[in-house]
């Protein structure tokens, strides 16, 4: 875990996606949840996650990564994908080159901008060229990455380089829900912009 993609206010998911450390994992400096000689993760005092861990305590790997997808994923589906891309860009600085964190944020930019091409400009050729992009940085990451719906992302993804339409009114799931933006992912965006 990088110290500078901690934080402890980001509050937990309602499940348990990939990134998200329920209570009872021991967690390697690496990033990965280890298993005792038992096969169970963790310590041997260590007991299996509790069927809540937003209870039982746990810890996003990047909390930071975490709460810049929430902003990123609600303004998207407000149908503010400038300022979505810009959530996603401003925390891709946070990793390096050939990281998984790093392939989903890029991917998310791609969206956006995508997304952003087709509903403010009409050219869905650029949208197809950005989508095709994000595709191939989204390839291979789990499904259920920081809590968004990979899965839909890139079939809906795929669907858009023939129908463009795909896209219109389209929100991504976060957590199972499609959420919208409310004034705190406004203001992040506008930090965020201040800042640059």
């Amino acid at each position: 875990m990088d110290e500078h993609t901690r934080d402890p206010g980001v509050a937990p998911p309602l499940g348990n996606p990939t990134g998200w450390h329920a209570g009872g994992e021991s967690v390697a400096d690496d990033g990965v949840a280890s298993e005792g000689a038992d096969g169970e993760s963790g310590d041997a005092a260590d007991e299996a996650p509790p069927a809540d861990a937003r209870i039982a305590g746990g810890h996003w790997e990047h909390a930071t990564l975490r709460r810049a997808t929430e902003h990123g994923v609600r303004l998207f589906n407000a149908g503010d994908y400038h300022e979505s891309h810009d959530c996603f860009e401003d925390e891709w600085y946070n990793y390096g080159s050939g990281t998984a964190e790093s392939a989903f944020c890029h991917g998310m930019v791609q969206v956006a901008a995508g997304a952003y091409k087709r509903a403010d400009f009409g050219n869905d050729d650029g949208m197809r060229s950005l989508f095709e992009t994000a595709l191939e940085y989204l390839r291979g990451l789990p499904g259920d990455f920081y809590g968004v719906d990979l899965d839909e992302v890139r079939a809906t993804l795929r669907a858009a380089l023939d129908d463009p339409a795909a896209i219109d009114g389209w929100k991504i799931p976060i957590d199972g829900a499609r959420p919208e933006a409310y004034p705190a992912d406004y203001e992040y965006a506008e930090r965020i912009d201040e800042a640059h």
